[in-house]
């Protein structure tokens, strides 16, 4: 390799890994800059167990200068692309505005919040995407069940111990089944009124919960769901949220102090800017992540559109799993564009899934076997330490912790509700909350 200037826009799972696969290949004879909001990668599905008390927030974060030699780290959030001058224009944590230049340009921004047109929900409703998120939840979750043990009457108790999760993905249903086991936690050091216990609901448009996944996974996750007391309703959504609860579109009004909206996420509005051609939003690429027209622009992530090579006539879905892989293979290709190696196509058939469902619950299909219980939950534990890029010893540690000692149940006051805007697709919003711009498995 010359000297050759690449950028990196996000530093999700694709971004990440790309920025990664490069450090290693180019051993110093190229440029490398990773363009992220934050200094660090954010192993997003272990979110919910920050929001539960079970990690703490670290854990979840790898440094970005600190596992990437030969990158260069510029924090900020870019803002606009000209691909016929080759610069990428962005604006720094404290409002500086800066350009880079590039040879060859990475776009793996992400996604965002998915909102729909619900009254009230983006006033009252907090998505789940990044840490300050998790910590707001869980200092929020704290806070309510610390006022229901005061609460003047049985009502307002009631209302403050209920929690709305809408979504029943992947995050929906992890932060519901963590999230009761962590109100049943709370409330021996906080007893409510007699006969009220705190009570998680999981509400989603779809006939079951997790419903992209087998429908045995399914299953065993609305199983153990609904044995916790979590109340799962599927074929139903929101018609509008107020301050003091939600009404759903069968007519019941409920009272709540909590809303998580979990529905789902949207490719980053940036890529829409660039004027190329967009499949739902995410930007259109051929198999080898290139840019059509843009031989030295490459995407991958949930902002790409890549085809599906084992089905034709369609395209990866959003998942962590494809966003990893194809953050590899997009490094090799951006390294044989510039004379070293051999560019390849992605294909990557999943492997299996796994959903973590708190304690030693879980549900989880290895290469297509389906297991559930503390198997399951071995399993996950087991693919997330593989999978994790660091942290690992200081993971298990807390996870032995957890098993050993109960959680400290305190509010830290980090994070303001103001700061966690639910729609993060707004550049200034974005800031304000440090969120990342990557998602799930």
């Amino acid at each position: 390799m010359s000297r050759s200037r690449i950028v990196i826009v996000g530093a999700g799972f694709a971004g990440y890994r790309t920025a990664r696969t490069l450090s290693r290949l180019s051993r110093g004879k190229a440029d490398i800059t990773l363009l992220n909001p934050t200094d660090y990668f954010l192993y997003l599905p272990l979110l919910p167990q920050v929001a539960a008390g079970v990690l703490e927030p670290r854990r979840v974060t790898v440094s970005l200068s600190g596992t990437l030699p030969h990158v260069r780290l510029v924090l900020g959030e870019a803002d606009d692309i000209d691909l016929d001058r080759r610069t990428v224009r962005y604006q720094g944590p404290e409002g500086d505005r800066g350009e880079l230049s590039y040879d060859r340009l990475v776009l793996a921004v992400g996604s965002v919040n998915k909102l729909l047109p619900v009254p009230g929900v983006a006033e009252h409703a907090h998505g789940f995407r990044g840490l300050p998120e998790a910590l707001y939840l869980r200092d929020h979750v704290t806070r309510q069940i610390e006022l229901a043990a005061i609460a003047p009457d049985p009502e307002t108790c009631r209302a403050r111990s209920t929690f709305v999760v809408v979504g029943a993905g992947y995050t929906g249903t992890e932060v519901a089944a963590h999230g009761q086991l962590f109100t049943d936690e709370l409330v021996r050091k906080h007893a409510l009124r007699k006969g009220i216990r705190p009570h998680w609901m999981l509400l989603d448009i779809a006939p079951r919960v997790l419903p992209e996944l087998d429908r045995r996974l399914s299953d065993t996750a609305d199983r153990v769901l609904r044995g916790r007391g979590v109340g799962v309703r599927t074929r139903t959504s929101v018609k509008e949220a107020t301050r003091d609860g939600v009404l759903l579109d069968d007519g019941q009004f409920v009272d709540t102090r909590t809303l998580v909206w979990c529905v789902g996420v949207r490719p980053d509005p940036l890529v829409g800017d660039l004027g190329r051609p967009l499949e739902r939003g995410r930007l259109l690429v051929d198999p080898f992540l290139n840019v059509p027209g843009h031989p030295d622009v490459f995407a991958c992530g949930d902002a790409a559109a890549v085809p599906d090579l084992y089905n034709p006539g369609q395209y990866t879905t959003m998942t962590g799993q494809h966003a990893w892989r194809q953050g590899k293979v997009a490094a090799r290709n951006v390294a044989a564009s510039l004379g070293f190696g051999e560019r390849r196509a992605y294909r990557h058939r999943p492997v299996g899934f796994t959903v973590d469902l708190g304690g030693v619950k879980a549900a989880a299909n290895p290469f297509g076997v389906p297991l559930s219980g503390p198997l399951a939950g071995a399993v996950t534990h087991g693919y997330h330490l593989a999978a994790m890029p660091g942290n690992r010893v200081r993971v298990a540690a807390d996870w032995l912790l957890d098993a050993v000692l109960p959680r400290q149940a305190v509010q830290l006051g980090l994070v303001r509700s103001w700061a966690v805007p639910l729609d993060t697709a707004s550049p200034e919003l974005a800031r304000m909350s440090g969120a990342p711009r990557e998602d799930s498995r």
